[in-house]
């Protein structure tokens, strides 16, 4: 069982996802590293969150690597919308098997979307980060913001060097 396990979770971290997908979030490919994906396309902030800037919206959503450290995700805290977010500042919370983490956005703005799936189905974290897991869509109120943030290959560096260190 423990070998099917690690052989399956081996083979999820090797592929590399097609341009063809169900959803207009998954960028044409990922880098996949330590058995967590990292996206091209999306930006990333060193707490573990990612983004999707399109147009006046920003998708946001906890990363690959972070709902692998958490475990099984069984509860997700999110705002309301039309209520705001600001940069590094905690908007909601990730409970999973092994601990309760905040949720801090890597952007300010006004959330203008939540996830409602979550409330029922907060597994999604876990099985589809960057797709059917994301958290919140914001309208940014200071899109320069995001040029704070990291892209694929600074994030997969600081994954594995924060890996490394623990």
């Amino acid at each position: 069982m423990a070998l099917r396990m690690w052989a399956s979770s081996t083979a999820n971290a090797l592929k590399l996802s097609s341009s063809v997908s169900k959803s207009q979030l998954s960028p044409a490919f990922s880098i996949s590293r330590c058995f967590s994906s990292v996206l091209e396309g999306l930006k990333y902030a060193n707490s573990h969150e990612w983004v999707k800037h399109e147009g006046s919206v920003a998708t946001i959503g906890i990363t690959d690597h972070a709902q692998d450290h958490l475990g099984e995700v069984v509860f997700v805290e999110l705002p309301e919308e039309n209520g705001s977010v600001s940069k590094e500042k905690s908007f909601g919370a990730v409970e999973s098997v092994k601990a309760t983490s905040e949720i801090l956005s890597p952007i300010s703005g006004e959330v203008i979307e939540v996830n409602k799936k979550l409330s029922e189905a907060p597994g999604l974290i876990n099985s589809s980060p960057y797709e059917d897991g994301w958290m919140i869509k914001v309208k940014p109120s200071n899109p320069s913001e995001l040029e704070s943030l990291m892209g694929s290959k600074e994030y997969t560096k600081f994954c594995e060097e924060e890996d490394a260190a623990h």
